[in-house]
């Protein structure tokens, strides 16, 4: 694959012209259009493709499609596929992110009777955002944006994003729902408002900003997961866990119902990610430096706290670490035995690292693709620990000293 920056984005985006008033279309963003579920269409359509090269396709193809029912229905406890009551919900589900991608340019769109069929446009970055959910959320963040400037009302959004008024807010909200109905077949206030939604939050998240909540101005800046159709987040599970209080003790009084098909799937997505990025900035060797290694491939990833073990941080890229074949199954898990762990090569992992994650957030030329405050997070899941979380921010040399007094 072809790794890509936002100023690649930008520049495809800046080929396009996406003026409404021009095109009059109301489906160029919809309600099912957040990044997770960006992300997940996205990823299905590549998986459709891969054995299907070179076809059309419809939104329910890909739904229908054993790798899309496999994992959207557990991964977003949607009904089966084949269902009748799904059919709405399913058209909804991909539909809405296909019309989004093909009026951005993403995908190639072709109407034959009443049924909209589609192709791949710009296969690199379909699969930058089919590869992970951060991505796609940069994407519909220069996507909006671009369309708002194009569309000549950007302003009104940039003013509000200046000042935070709940006067501002309703010029906004009223602003946008009158050139929606003036310029698409939308001719609704409550359908512009559910869109409405859709277009400033990622905007306020982009710039730390308040956004819209229940119709009105928020009471707090957008968090990440106030953009998500599907927020299963073990933090918030967690959240009301008194200091001094175990997690195993805690989940014992509060236990936590996981849905594993949804952490199996970012965990396959994650692992994916670092890969690719190891390749693209590292030629693809070990992050563990071990002699008789280093020049091998790292073409195994591997979860330094376990996945079955430790569902909460399966994900985290700060918790996969790229490793040779030898290293993973003849040290990590001793004598290939991927159910045990040896906990002094995890040690020694946990410092790697650490170390990789430094060396990205004080990179000026790589993408950061790590955050401090979530290798806090693993190391608290990991060593069930809340005292880690009290290191300042990329103090690294008291996130070294932290795993070292676990281990001694």
């Amino acid at each position: 694959m072809r790794w890509l920056k936002e100023n690649d984005i930008q520049d495809f985006l800046d080929k396009n012209d996406y003026d409404l008033r021009l095109s009059n279309n109301g489906r160029w963003i919809d309600q099912k259009c957040t990044a997770d579920v960006i992300t997940v269409v996205a990823d299905c359509i590549m998986q459709y493709c891969s054995h299907k090269l070179g076809q059309e396709f419809s939104s329910v193809d890909v739904w229908l499609d054993e790798y899309t029912i496999e994992n959207v229905e557990s991964v977003f406890k949607k009904p089966k596929a084949d269902e009748k009551k799904a059919r709405n919900e399913y058209d909804k589900f991909f539909a809405q992110p296909m019309e989004m991608l093909a009026y951005a340019g993403v995908l190639e769109k072709q109407k034959k009777g009443n049924r909209n069929f589609y192709s791949i446009g710009n296969r690199d970055l379909l699969e930058y955002i089919a590869l992970r959910e951060k991505n796609a959320l940069i994407f519909l963040n220069l996507y909006i944006k671009s369309v708002l400037i194009d569309s000549g009302i950007f302003w009104v959004f940039d003013n509000f994003l200046e000042k935070q008024t709940a006067s501002t807010f309703n010029a906004m909200k009223k602003e946008f729902s009158d050139f929606i109905i003036c310029n698409t077949n939308i001719n609704g206030e409550v359908e512009c408002d559910r869109i409405f939604t859709k277009v400033i939050n990622p905007l306020a998240f982009a710039r730390g900003k308040k956004g819209a909540e229940k119709g009105h101005i928020s009471k707090n800046v957008i968090t990440y997961d106030k953009l998500m159709y599907n927020r299963d987040n073990f933090r918030d599970a967690y959240s009301d866990k008194p200091k001094g209080v175990t997690r195993k003790e805690f989940a014992a009084i509060h236990p936590v119902v996981i849905n594993t098909a949804y952490y199996k799937y970012q965990s396959s997505k994650a692992t994916k990610f670092i890969k690719a990025f190891n390749v693209e900035h590292r030629r693809g060797l070990t992050e563990h430096i071990q002699d008789g290694h280093n020049s091998e491939l790292a073409t195994h990833i591997h979860h330094i706290f376990p996945e079955a073990e430790f569902p909460e941080i399966c994900y985290y890229l700060e918790n996969l670490i790229a490793l040779t074949p030898t290293q993973h199954l003849n040290y990590a898990h001793p004598a290939g035995r991927t159910q045990e762990i040896d906990e002094q090569y995890q040690h020694l992992l946990l410092l790697s690292k650490a170390d990789k994650i430094r060396e990205n957030l004080v990179s000026e030329d790589l993408e950061h693709i790590y955050e401090f405050d979530k290798l806090l997070f693993v190391l608290n899941v990991g060593f069930d620990n809340d005292a880690v979380l009290e290191i300042n921010s990329m103090d690294f040399p008291a996130v070294v000293n932290a795993i070292n007094v676990y281990y001694a």
